[in-house]
């Protein structure tokens, strides 16, 4: 599957002119200091190699990534994947929404929409994901996507000079499958 289409959204693969926009939207200072991995400042002509490395990863079947693009302006917005682990069938997801399209509800459409992704199309046992815990705006689009609160690990990583708590969140397919059919349920 190519592409995701949400109410608002458009989950697309990447293409070599997202680069731009990448390299505006992550380098800001807010967004990036919320990641683990964007870099700060955000190497000029560095984005062209992280989307090729997201095709390597893609063909080798570790990763699924998307383009997360604002359907009415045809803009890129951020990015969302899940890091893939065949042998135990699940998938970490990672996202970021660039700074201008915050507390929209962007977040939350696109992790919904890759969680269903990751479920019924790839037929994912286990969907997790991470954030600092000084991040609430990431966790909470985790914990109304319905992913669960898993635990702490505190100072588990640094990050621009500084050790950040990690909390957890996880989903299992069977959880999923339940919310599903209990949402089904009440609409009848």
């Amino acid at each position: 599957m190519d592409q995701i289409e949400t109410k608002r959204l458009l989950l697309r693969k990447l293409i070599a002119s997202d680069a731009v926009r990448i390299e505006k939207l992550a380098g800001d200072y807010d967004v990036a200091k919320t990641t683990l991995n964007i870099p700060h400042p955000y190497p000029e002509g560095s984005a062209s190699d992280f989307i090729e490395s997201r095709h390597r990863a893609e063909e080798k079947k570790s990763i699924a990534a998307f383009a997360i693009v604002e359907k009415e302006s045809q803009l890129f917005i951020g990015l969302i994947n899940l890091n893939l682990s065949a042998p135990h069938s699940r998938g970490e997801l990672a996202y970021w929404i660039g700074k201008d399209y915050w507390r929209k509800g962007y977040g939350t459409e696109a992790v919904e929409a890759l969680i269903a992704y990751g479920f019924q199309v790839l037929h994912l046992h286990k969907i997790y994901a991470a954030s600092f815990i000084s991040n609430p705006g990431s966790w909470r689009v985790m914990e109304k996507a319905g992913l669960k609160y898993e635990g702490t690990l505190r100072q588990h990583v640094a990050r621009l000079g500084e050790f950040h708590d990690l909390v957890y969140y996880g989903l299992l397919k069977e959880a999923y499958e339940d919310g599903l059919n209990r949402e089904i349920a009440l609409k009848d």
